[in-house]
């Protein structure tokens, strides 16, 4: 569980990447209007001209009318909705006041959020048939999240000092003095902190422990916020300095470095590893095993799952060096072994569990190959991206898997982002 992008500010870097590409050398096209059918993996809308060419459009909604201004790059057309003409059922004005002014962070936070979940079920339903070969994918929907105040770490831009947004389509930031998606603890240094001359800033906290933390790029100088925070500079983590937080998921407390990654919001992390659990329960419940934890972060899957499991030993496999330092501390109670090493390099034992948690890009033919080494039975895998959930379940089948069913967990409402969980059988 490494070198995850952080949505609310990736979602604004694909459509400054978009921008930029269009600027260098697209063709461009008339305005057109456009029937839209679906949203498609990467949070574009797919629709159709009446000549039926498909146009990807940004900021519409399945079901509408907009006329748009297109661009072909690369022998694709893309779209930016200008006019609507019929507007779905589900849009909505934003709850956000700042998404009006530009803010890029929920590029759908102009839809209904009942009515976002089923709109990505049906995104990954997509992906896991036709790039994953899974003739008739079992998709469910995993526990409800609370869409609104949920964040627990926060990576911010400064203007004048202040805690900033990117944007849409923009290197240009956006002062968010509130943010109706970010935990209390969050908000407050969103509100009040006075960042000075940063460039970026990281704010951390942690939700059970209070504890809270800033991450200062380049340095430190010139920031004020509360007594209480924990601030260290980007320039002093260069230096060796080590700083973490505390938090508490799934009845365990886990050190959270600042270097190392931990999902935004504690309670998905919680809902991701109890949908593990369900999967892999029965496998569990028998006298002994081994359970290998691939791309571990913190270690939040080997030690959430093999607590109390006296029998069975884990191994939890991290590249990242703050994360194994964090995954040693917080599994020290536990039968498992962290290895520091790219997943490629991995001499993987025999085990009978694999869970992986890779980052936005997916396992990739050679990790397939090492984690299949395992002889595992079961399989589970967490996917941040749909369509690198696609490829690895071809990649996965090839190798003698059989995905049994998929849970789509909401952990990023009023994004296109989202979770799944996929339970294989070899």
């Amino acid at each position: 569980m490494t070198d995850h992008s952080d949505p609310v500010d990736t979602a604004v870097d694909a459509v400054v990447d978009a921008g930029a590409g269009a600027a260098s050398g697209a063709a461009a096209a008339s305005g057109v209007d456009v029937s839209i059918e679906r949203f498609v993996a990467g949070g574009a809308a797919l629709g159709r001209r009446d000549d039926g060419r498909i146009v990807l459009v940004d900021g519409a909604l399945p079901g509408e009318q907009v006329w748009v201004e297109v661009t072909e790059r690369g022998g694709t057309l893309h779209g930016t909705s200008v006019r609507i003409g019929a507007a779905s059922p589900d849009r909505i004005t934003p709850r956000c006041r700042h998404v009006p002014e530009g803010c890029g962070g929920c590029d759908l936070a102009h839809m209904e959020h009942s009515a976002q979940v089923p709109a990505k079920v049906e995104v990954v339903r997509d992906a896991l048939s036709r790039l994953g070969r899974w003739v008739e994918p079992v998709i469910e929907q995993g526990p409800a999240l609370d869409p609104w105040s949920f964040r627990t770490s926060l990576r911010v831009g400064v203007e004048e000092g202040r805690a900033s947004l990117r944007m849409r389509a923009s290197h240009d930031l956006v002062p968010i003095p509130d943010c109706a998606i970010v935990h209390p603890l969050v908000a407050e240094l969103v509100a009040d902190g006075d960042f000075g001359d940063a460039t970026t800033v990281e704010l951390r906290v942690g939700a059970a422990t209070s504890e809270r933390m800033v991450v200062i790029g380049p340095n430190r100088n010139g920031v004020r916020v509360p007594d209480d925070v924990l601030v260290v500079g980007a320039d002093e983590l260069r230096s060796g300095r080590r700083a973490w937080i505390h938090e508490e998921v799934a009845g365990r407390r886990w050190r959270i470095s600042a270097d190392s990654f931990f999902q935004t919001r504690p309670d998905g992390a919680a809902a991701l590893v109890e949908v593990a659990r369900t999967m892999v329960a029965d496998v569990l419940a028998e006298p002994e095993g081994v359970l290998v934890d691939a791309y571990c972060g913190v270690g939040l899957f080997a030690g959430s799952l093999l607590d109390g499991r006296t029998g069975w030993r884990g191994v939890a496999v991290e590249q990242g060096r703050s994360s194994v330092a964090d995954a040693r501390i917080n599994l020290a109670d536990l039968d498992v072994k962290v290895v520091r090493s790219g997943l490629e390099r991995f001499r993987a034992p025999s085990a009978r569990i694999v869970v992986a948690d890779p980052s936005r890009r997916g396992l990739g033919a050679r990790t397939v190959d090492v984690l299949s080494a395992t002889g595992a039975e079961r399989f589970v895998l967490v996917s941040c991206d749909a369509a690198a959930a696609g490829r690895d379940l071809a990649l996965l089948g090839r190798a003698g898997f059989r995905p049994q069913r998929s849970v789509v967990v909401d952990l990023f409402p009023h994004t296109h982002h989202v979770e799944i969980v996929t339970l294989l059988e070899r």
